[in-house]
């Protein structure tokens, strides 16, 4: 491949564009879309087999040089590709005057381009070293000379640094305003800038080929007014010479030219181009919506496991809150069993022992029992939940546990209007909830105190109130008693308890739709407001309403 190289002194082919007589439409462009750009146009050449003059200067990652090197492996197409590159500043000052650029050895481009002496029309590639100081350094461009058409993308990078405005990731380009230019742009990855920091550019797209023509007549003037770079008397040219390669450059160029010359577009072409880039603006958009629906679905999957993982945290501590619940009873039977067996046992410590024993198997087989419920609660059936009357239930649980009050002290009484909706609730679930919330009651209501029972009608649910005037739960307790195991602090000598009747309550209310709230104040007493929602039929007769 040839090299050249070009003075510093060349205009900008991107402002050039923009400032044609008919002013361009500006786009700030992602280094992507570029690419797609300018893989497209070669695209078509290619899909077309277009015989074709291509001036291209683009960042040097191989990645760039795909389509090119397709279009110059096709064979016996008439073709000429000037590449365009600038030179690194590390660079030895020999090669300013024009080394030859390497490119991959087993690349088309590179295997048509060896020319030792002189330019060809048998391996028409020829590289362009840009200096370091070269205004194009910023620029890079991709300009197409057909019979059918002819078309030229002119991107600039800008010098001020500010933080580029978001970009549709599905397009990838943004409308900007002359007044705007300035203000865009960032160092680019392309050009050796940190990886982390996105790089905009400002393209200009046109197939004007009167403006196409200008701007090669701008790079015809540079490269034909290229100077050695030593100011000294020289000898004359030779083959090698750089005026001489640099003069073949523009001779080779010309004639490439009046054998393609200028010509209208080719509607069916340029209609193909633009069918290209709604195939791919498709593809993006599935591509993103594919993107967006993985997103979400690794979303709700990071939400299941943090769902499963504290699900399994929780089962963990309720294994060992159970572990421990089971321990210290048996340890407190064992404990009075040793006792039981002295010999010097009086009767009256003999039988608080065995009053011991008694409460403490009680108690256990409280806890079995209710980790039975809790365990038989995973696995009910929800969907067919039959209507039940609380003027069923209610009062013969409140007779059930009248002795136990009058035993205590305690006054216990209920209000339950026999004309209350019917609720959609297991007759045992019912049950159970008024138990355990009548035992806390008795439990923790003194001596003269009393404890009562109301229920009417709330909107869509019908309300059960267990009122007591008892011990109070502290304001910090409250969000914990529904907690399992945990029983409240104002009773530290209470043992009957597992710290599991409430916790049962709550689970029970929410598997049939229902829910539970309570309000106490220490020294007065607790309210406890259970909501059990109204039973509506389903075009089935009500065994009740018979």
């Amino acid at each position: 491949m040839n090299s050249t190289s070009m003075p510093s002194d060349v205009s900008s082919l991107y402002e050039l564009a923009f400032s044609y007589e008919s002013p361009l439409s500006t786009l700030q462009v992602s280094p992507a879309t570029l690419k797609f750009i300018s893989d497209s146009l070669i695209g078509l050449l290619i899909e077309h087999e277009v015989p074709a003059i291509i001036w291209v200067k683009l960042p040097r990652a191989g990645v760039w040089r795909t389509e090119l090197e397709r279009y110059a492996s096709l064979d016996e197409l008439p073709k000429a590709l000037y590449l365009f590159d600038t030179q690194r500043e590390e660079a030895d000052e020999s090669d300013e005057a024009g080394a030859v650029k390497q490119i991959d050895a087993d690349s088309p481009i590179a295997s048509s381009s060896k020319m030792p002496d002189s330019l060809s029309d048998q391996a028409p590639v020829f590289s362009v070293t840009l200096p370091p100081n070269s205004p194009l350094r910023r620029e890079y461009f991709l300009i197409v000379w057909s019979a059918s058409f002819q078309g030229g993308v002119f991107a600039h990078r800008p010098r001020s640094l500010q933080p580029a405005k978001a970009i549709d990731p599905a397009v990838g380009l943004t409308p900007v305003s002359p007044e705007q230019m300035p203000t865009y742009g960032q160092p680019s990855p392309l050009v050796g800038a940190p990886s982390d920091r996105k790089q905009l550019l400002l393209a200009v797209c046109t197939f004007d080929s009167e403006l196409i023509q200008q701007v090669l007549q701008a790079l015809e003037s540079a490269i034909a007014a290229m100077q050695p770079s030593n100011s000294g008397e020289r000898a004359a040219p030779t083959p090698t010479d750089p005026i001489s390669t640099a003069s073949s450059v523009v001779t080779h160029w010309k004639r490439a030219l009046a054998d393609l010359p200028a010509a209208s577009p080719s509607l069916p072409l340029l209609r193909q181009l633009f069918t290209r880039h709604l195939q791919q603006q498709e593809e993006l958009w599935q591509r993103g919506s594919t993107y967006r629906k993985q997103a979400e679905q690794v979303e709700s999957l990071h939400l299941q496991k943090e769902e499963l993982l504290n699900t399994l945290r929780m089962k963990d501590d309720f294994l060992n809150n159970v572990g421990q619940e089971l321990r210290t009873p048996l340890t407190t039977i064992k404990t009075a069993l040793t006792l039981l067996s002295s010999p010097n046992l009086k009767p009256p410590q003999r039988q608080r022992y065995m009053d011991l024993i008694t409460r403490e198997c009680d108690r256990q087989s409280s806890l079995i029992t209710s980790l039975l419920d809790l365990v038989q609660l995973q696995s009910v059936d929800q969907t067919a939940l039959p209507p039940l009357r609380l003027s069923e239930i209610v009062p013969g649980v409140v007779s059930t546990y009248q002795p136990v009050a009058e035993e205590g002290g305690v006054q216990l009484a209920y209000t339950v209007p026999e004309d209350l909706p019917p609720v959609a609730c297991m007759a045992n679930w019912l049950k159970q909830i008024v138990i355990n919330l009548l035992q806390n009651g008795i439990k923790f209501t003194p001596k003269g105190g009393q404890v009562r029972v109301f229920a009417r009608q709330q909107g869509d649910y019908v309300q059960l109130e267990v009122r007591d005037t008892g011990i109070g739960i502290a304001p910090s307790e409250i969000p914990k008693i529904f907690d399992r195991f945990y029983r409240i602090r104002q009773v530290p000598d209470d043992s009957s308890g597992v710290g599991l009747g409430l916790t049962i309550v709550q689970q029970l209310l929410l598997h049939c739709g229902g829910s539970i709230s309570v309000k106490s104040k220490v020294g007065e007493g607790s309210t406890f407001n259970v909501l059990l929602p109204i039973h509506h039929n389903t075009g089935e007769p009500d065994a009740f309403d018979s």
